[in-house]
C-alpha cells in the first residue's frame, strides 16, 4: 500500500497499525496538505456484506460526531476493492500502551483521562450512539495528554479477545459488560461498565478478570464480584474506589444511570478523593462469586465445567428466600397500616387526645433549612435536606417541600418525615490556571467540566507563551463563574513578525544582491550552485519572487545563471617577423567570444622592443573567444582562447 494513492488525494506513507478487521496507515492529503490516518478493511472481508456494512457504521456513527475528545473522520471512500475511512491523525500512542508503559497510572492522572473519555461517552449518548467497545486499545492519548475515543461502530472485531455468541459479536472480553456477556440488550449503561473496567485497569495496571479463554473470562464478568481497585493499589482514595466499583456493578440498576451521573462523580473525586459513593457494591456484603443467568448455556457446558443440575439447586434456595422475604415485608407492611389506621380512627373518634398529640406542618418555603430542622427537631420531626442548585435563592434557603402545609402528624410518629429541597446558591465554578497549558487540552478541560461553558478561542501574539499554548482566560483564573457562562482563552500565535518586500534581484551578483536583501531585511537562503560559480554568476532566478511580502528573516534563495559567467585569462602577443612592420606600426587587438559578442582589448601604436603585449582575454563559461591581431593594416595572427585552458 506504501505509495499508492486513494481518492486522488490521499498518498499512504506508512502502516501504523491493525486490527481484526482493518489496518491503519499514515497518510498525507495534497490538497490539504496535512498528515490523516487511514483505515483500510482487510482484503479478506471485502466480499462480507457485514463487515463492509459494520465498517460504513463506524464512519456514519464518528462523523455525525463533533467532540475534541473523539477522532475526527474526514472521509470515507472506496476505489478499487479498496473500503477505507480517513481520520484524524493522532500523533501518540494508544491508552492501552500508555498503561503498559507506566506499569500503572497515578490515581489523579487515571481520573482526568476518564473525565475526557466520560465526556466523549457522553457526547455521543446524547447523540444516541452507543460504542460497545470501549477498552484501552480503543483509545489514543496525544502528545499532548488529551484523550481520544476512536472505532466506533466497530463491534464485530475478529481478535482474540472478542467473543462471539448466538452468533454475534459483542465487544472485547475483558471489558464488556454481563448484558453483553448474556447477548442480551446493550445501552448507555453498557458503556459505563466498559469505562470502569478501563479507569480499574488504569490504577491496578490489570482489568480485574482475566483468564485462559474468552468464555471463561466472559463467565467472570457474569458471575465474580472483583477484587476491590483499593486491594491491588492503596494508592487508590476510598471514594475513587467506590466510585469504580459502582460503575461496574453487574445490576444495570445500581451503577451509574448515565455518563453525566459519572461524569459528575469523577470531578468529584478530584475534588474530595474520600468523597462517599452510595449504591456502590462496596455498601453490600456478598459473596466473593455470584451464580447469573447463563450466557449460552449450550455453548458453556464442557467448556468451563457449567453445572446445570448445581445452578438449578441454586436458583431453588433463592425462590425460597424470596417467598420468605416477601411473607415478612407483607407482615411489616400489615402492622403498619394497622398502626396507622388506629391512630386514624382513635383520632376520628376523639379518642386521639387533644390538639396537643398531633402536630401541623407549616409553610418553610424561603426560610433557613438549618433553622427550620431545629424548629422541627423540637416537636420529632426529622427534616432532611435534598441540595440542589438555584438561581434564585440563596445557599441553605428552602426552595421545596414535600410534605404539604397544613397537613397533621402524630407525636412519636415512625414517619414524621419530611423532605426540603435546598439551595446551594446559583451553580458556580472557578477557574483554573491555564496560562502556558496547551490551546487545545484547555479548552477540553472547560467543556469536560459539563457547566455547558460557550468556550471562544482568540488569538494573540506573545513573546513569552509559545504558540498554540494558552496566554490568558477572561474570565482570568481564580474568578467564579455560573453556568453557561463565555470563557474566552486566549491563544499564542508566537512572538509578532514585521513584514518586508522582496527587492528585484535578478542579474546582480551575490555581492549586489547580498547588500539589497539586508537592506529589506531579509537573509540569504540557499544557493544554486552552491560553490565559487555562485560569487562570479549574475542571478536568474529568486524565491520568494520581487515584490512579495514575506516576514522579515525570510530566507532567499538564490539561483544563479552559469552562462553568465565571465572569466578573464592573460594572453602574451607575439608577433612573427616584427620588423617587416617597421619601427612603429599601429597595434590592435579584437576579441570575439563563442556568444557573438567582439570586444577591442587592445588599439595602440607600438615600437618593436614594446613587444610581447599582455592583454586579458574575456571567456564564457565552457565556451572560447577567438582573438585576432592587426599590425599595421595587415592582420598579423589568430588566436583561439578556451575557458578551459
Amino acid at each position: 500500500m506504501e505509495g499508492k494513492i486513494l481518492g486522488s488525494r490521499y498518498e499512504i506513507i506508512k502502516k501504523i497499525g491493525g486490527g481484526g478487521m482493518a489496518y491503519v496507515y499514515k497518510a498525507k492529503c495534497s490538497l490539504l496538505n496535512r498528515y490523516v490516518a487511514i483505515k483500510v478493511l482487510k482484503p479478506e472481508f471485502i466480499d462480507d456484506e457485514e463487515f463492509v456494512k459494520r465498517f460504513r457504521i463506524e464512519a456514519q456513527s464518528a462523523a455525525s460526531l463533533s467532540h475534541p475528545n473523539i477522532v475526527s473522520i474526514y472521509d470515507v471512500g472506496k476505489e478499487d476493492n479498496i473500503h477505507y475511512i480517513v481520520m484524524e491523525y493522532i500523533d501518540g500512542t494508544t491508552l492501552n500502551e500508555y498503561i503498559k508503559n507506566n506499569e500503572r497510572l497515578e490515581w489523579k492522572e487515571a481520573v482526568r483521562i476518564a473525565i475526557q473519555i466520560c465526556s466523549a461517552i457522553k457526547h455521543a449518548h446524547k447523540n444516541y450512539i452507543i460504542h460497545r467497545d470501549i477498552k484501552p486499545q480503543n483509545i489514543m492519548i496525544t502528545n499532548d495528554g488529551i484523550a481520544k475515543v476512536t472505532d466506533f461502530g466497530i463491534a464485530r472485531a475478529a481478535t482474540t479477545t472478542t467473543i462471539t455468541m448466538v452468533g454475534s459479536t459483542v465487544g472485547s472480553v475483558h471489558y464488556f459488560s454481563p448484558e453483553q456477556a448474556r447477548g442480551g440488550y446493550t445501552d448507555e449503561k453498557s458503556d459505563i461498565y466498559s469505562l470502569g473496567i478501563v479507569l480499574y485497569e488504569m490504577v491496578t495496571g490489570h482489568p480485574p478478570f482475566d483468564g485462559e479463554a474468552p468464555v471463561a473470562v466472559a463467565l467472570k464478568h457474569l458471575q465474580n464480584t472483583p477484587v476491590p481497585p483499593i486491594n491491588k493499589n492503596r494508592d487508590v482514595p476510598s471514594g475513587l474506589n467506590a466510585l469504580i466499583m459502582k460503575a461496574i456493578e453487574k445490576d444495570l440498576n445500581t451503577r451509574y444511570q448515565s455518563a453525566s451521573n459519572l461524569l459528575a462523580a469523577l470531578y468529584g473525586i478530584l475534588k474530595n478523593p474520600d468523597m462517599a459513593v452510595t449504591g456502590s457494591n462496596m455498601d453490600k456484603s456478598s459473596s466473593p462469586t455470584r451464580r447469573m443467568e447463563s450466557i449460552g448455556t449450550a455453548e458453556l457446558v464442557g467448556k468451563e465445567g457449567f453445572d446445570i443440575s448445581k445452578r438449578k439447586k441454586s436458583q431453588k434456595k433463592k425462590r425460597d428466600r424470596t417467598i420468605l422475604l416477601a411473607l415478612l415485608v407483607s407482615v411489616i407492611i400489615i402492622s403498619a397500616f394497622v398502626y396507622f389506621g388506629y391512630g386514624l380512627v382513635m383520632e376520628g373518634s376523639g379518642m386521639g387526645g387533644k390538639d396537643k398529640d398531633t402536630i401541623k406542618i407549616g409553610s418553610y418555603y424561603g426560610r433557613n433549612f438549618f433553622e427550620v430542622k431545629k424548629e422541627l427537631e423540637e416537636k420529632g420531626v426529622d427534616a432532611k435536606p435534598n441540595y440542589k442548585y438555584h438561581d434564585e435563592k440563596g445557599k441553605d434557603i428552602i426552595i421545596n417541600q414535600d410534605v404539604e402545609p397544613g397537613k397533621t402528624f402524630i407525636k412519636g410518629g415512625m414517619a414524621n418525615i419530611i423532605t426540603f429541597d435546598v439551595s446551594m446558591g446559583e451553580e458556580k465554578i472557578t477557574i483554573p490556571n491555564f496560562k502556558n497549558e496547551d490551546t487545545r487540552r484547555a479548552q477540553a478541560e472547560l467543556k469536560n467540566m459539563d457547566m455547558d461553558f460557550v468556550v471562544r478561542i482568540e488569538d494573540e501574539n506573545s513573546d513569552e507563551v509559545a504558540q498554540n499554548h494558552v496566554i490568558r482566560t477572561n474570565p482570568g483564573e481564580g474568578v467564579t463563574v455560573k453556568r453557561g457562562a463565555e470563557i474566552i482563552v486566549y491563544n499564542s500565535k508566537g512572538v509578532k513578525l514585521e513584514y518586508t518586500v522582496v527587492p528585484e534581484l535578478i542579474g546582480l551578483t551575490y555581492r549586489e544582491a547580498e547588500e539589497k536583501i539586508r537592506e529589506a531585511n531579509l537573509k540569504v537562503g540557499e544557493l544554486v550552485p552552491d560553490d565559487e560559480f555562485s560569487h562570479i554568476a549574475l542571478i536568474k532566478e529568486h524565491y520568494p519572487q520581487a515584490g512579495s511580502e514575506v516576514e522579515e528573516e525570510e530566507p532567499v534563495k538564490l539561483i544563479f545563471d552559469l552562462e553568465s559567467i565571465v572569466v578573464k585569462k592573460p594572453l602574451l602577443v607575439e608577433l612573427e617577423n616584427p620588423e617587416q612592420y617597421g619601427d612603429e606600426f599601429k597595434l590592435i587587438i579584437e576579441a570575439r567570444m563563442s556568444d557573438g559578442s567582439e570586444h577591442h582589448l587592445f588599439n595602440k601604436t607600438v615600437r618593436k622592443n614594446d613587444l610581447p603585449v599582455r592583454v586579458d582575454i574575456p571567456v564564457k563559461y565552457e565556451g572560447y573567444t577567438e582573438v585576432r591581431v592587426i599590425a599595421g593594416i595587415k592582420l598579423a595572427d589568430t588566436i583561439t582562447v578556451n575557458y578551459k585552458d
